[in-house]
């Protein structure tokens, strides 16, 4: 009887996990509505009696994404503010959506990624994960790879998409 080889852990093929990659923390979404005149208007002296008034402390090691859920006008100045106030408890603050924090930071663990060891290798990029990984995060970890990288897929071993192969 022939022996069951595994091809897939024999060869040299690098699987990278994004979700391994996750920055462990409590997401926070600070919405500023509700310190605006009826939900629309900032009027300076009450939204910075906001500002001085609530307890930043709360946030400590938070990432932080502020919005606004009304379609108020925002001066840049306000998140500036409130920025202000959350740095020595904050570990991270955005303007925006969830989707672009989680976006910043897996692009600057990217950033950090020495591609050496996957110079000339076959890369596969596992495409499921129980953490929020943003689309953005494949992409730039896609454009950090392609430069050196054997081949590139997306999925499982057993089931993989190819992405990108260098031509001989």
């Amino acid at each position: 009887m022939d022996e069951i080889v595994n091809r897939v852990a024999s060869s040299n093929l690098i699987t990278i996990d994004l979700e391994d990659w996750y920055v462990e923390g409590v997401r926070t979404v600070f919405d500023i509505s509700d310190w605006l005149f009826q939900g629309l208007l900032l009027r300076e002296k009450e939204f910075r009696a906001h500002v001085s008034q609530h307890n930043w402390s709360q946030y400590q090691n938070h990432f932080i994404v502020l919005t606004c859920s009304t379609d108020a006008i925002i001066p840049g100045w306000a998140y500036l503010l409130i920025t202000s106030a959350l740095v020595p408890f904050a570990q991270k603050t955005i303007v925006g959506t969830l989707d672009q924090l989680e976006t910043l930071l897996y692009e600057a663990k990217i950033s950090t990624l020495s591609i050496e060891e996957f110079s000339n290798k076959p890369v596969i990029i596992k495409g499921c994960s129980n953490k929020p990984v943003p689309e953005n995060a494949y992409l730039c970890l896609l454009q950090k790879l392609q430069p050196v990288a054997k081949s590139i897929m997306y999925g499982e071993a057993c089931s993989s998409v190819l992405l990108f192969k260098k031509k001989k």
